[in-house]
């Protein structure tokens, strides 16, 4: 993902939750509807979120340091994590509370027309900014399926407003859903499963992002065409005939660490290997431009002794 894909999807996404915020806050005084109350808040924290994304991308770009010599591109990952607890604890918790308080005490929604017409201008929002980050993540996911491209997204902002903005859409048809039976029905109780049913599922969206993040924060190997094309530009069948065996791991969205014992021959002298060493680094950052750390240590290849990277 390019950081500026990734920077114009969440700063759609922060105008129109903010926008919406402001109308559903607005809408919740002259109506008392719980269902507004609960998206106000979740408007409100997917704000904070993607502050906390950009937050996060601008820590991510700090050089390297002798405290932290691979550099800080981890930030991103951490600012991720974050973001998925903020959705679960402050839109998703308080959402159902309130949905279980509505239904406890439930009472009828005044002046309809304030909640359902801020429903409709932020459904008509979300949808532009849920457009936007389509558009980001169509140039970045290549192949792969939706699901895919969440789960293997390495870079964590796309996948994340793209959820948020999912979430912030079926919540408000959801909002709309409980607002209108209310309305109907004249019965308050309707405001409040609407409510619960958002709260439902913002924790699930928190879930989902939150094994996600939890992945790249552990630390997740590269792409399984990328170790491939690692592989191929390592070995050149002269000084370099095989790959004992490889590791590699993001530092970042775009900053990889390969670590590789690799096989030479056993009378090659020590400038062979050293220059095999420099031609296979610089085949490997032409074909895996993110490569950034790459170290190779020579051996001499013993079956008994290979443990190859699948």
């Amino acid at each position: 993902m390019s950081a500026s894909g990734g920077s114009k999807a969440i700063i759609a996404a922060l105008g129109a939750n903010l926008a919406i915020a402001v109308g559903k806050f607005v809408a919740f005084a002259f109506s008392g509807s719980s269902s507004m109350l609960a998206e106000s808040v979740h408007s409100l924290a997917d704000s904070g979120n993607q502050a906390l994304l950009l937050l996060g991308g601008k820590k991510a770009k700090k050089n390297a340091n002798e405290e932290h010599p691979f550099g800080y591109g981890r930030e991103r990952y951490i600012y991720g994590f974050l973001v998925s607890i903020v959705l679960f604890t402050v839109g998703g918790v308080f959402a159902l509370y309130e949905g279980y308080e509505k239904i406890k005490h439930p009472h009828e929604i005044d002046v309809w027309y304030w909640p359902v017409g801020v429903l409709v201008f932020a459904i008509i929002a979300e949808t532009l900014s849920f457009r936007t980050a389509i558009k980001e993540s169509n140039e970045v996911r290549g192949s792969l399926s939706w699901s895919q491209f969440v789960r293997r997204a390495k870079a964590p902002e796309l996948p994340i407003v793209l959820l948020e903005d999912l979430g912030a859409l079926v919540g408000l048809f959801l909002a709309l859903f409980g607002v209108g039976i209310a309305i109907i029905t004249g019965d308050g109780i309707w405001d409040g499963i609407g409510t619960l049913c958002i709260g439902a599922l913002l924790v699930v969206i928190a879930i989902v992002l939150a094994a996600e993040t939890k992945s790249l924060l552990l630390g997740e190997s590269a792409d399984p065409d990328e170790r491939e094309k690692i592989r191929a530009a390592i070995v050149d069948g002269e000084t370099v005939t095989r790959i004992i065996h490889m590791r590699t791991l993001h530092l970042g969205p775009e900053e990889l660490l390969i670590a590789a014992k690799i096989a030479v021959q056993h009378d090659d002298t020590a400038g062979e290997v050293a220059r095999a060493i420099d031609a296979a680094e610089g085949r490997i950052r032409a074909s895996v431009p993110i490569a950034r750390a790459i170290y190779l240590e020579p051996d001499i290849y013993r079956p008994e002794g290979s443990d190859s990277e699948k």
